[in-house]
């Protein structure tokens, strides 16, 4: 998992907006739009965010599609302090 959250968060352009959705998710639960809004990022690009870390097992999504809520995932949980450590990175 950990090779997995470094390439999500460094290995592409995007890293920086999902260590930001992921901070979130932390926080509490919330739905796209909520994160869209919360983040001021465009709802698109965070479907495509949430869509590659649900691919990646960093979040799970509760619900239908359009109002589903996300969450970070228990794995990632478990993986918490390489998250944090990559967001230093990051920043």
């Amino acid at each position: 998992m950990e090779a997995v959250l470094w390439y999500v968060f460094t290995g592409t352009r995007g890293g920086p907006n999902r260590v930001r959705l992921v901070h979130a998710l932390h926080e509490r639960p919330r739905n796209a739009n909520q994160l869209a809004e919360d983040l001021d990022l465009d709802y698109k690009t965070v479907r495509h965010h949430l869509d590659v870390l649900l691919e990646n097992n960093v979040i799970d999504r509760s619900g239908d599609e359009y109002g589903a809520i996300y969450l970070v995932s228990d794995q990632a949980e478990h993986h918490w302090e390489t998250i944090e450590q990559i967001s230093e990175q990051v920043d």
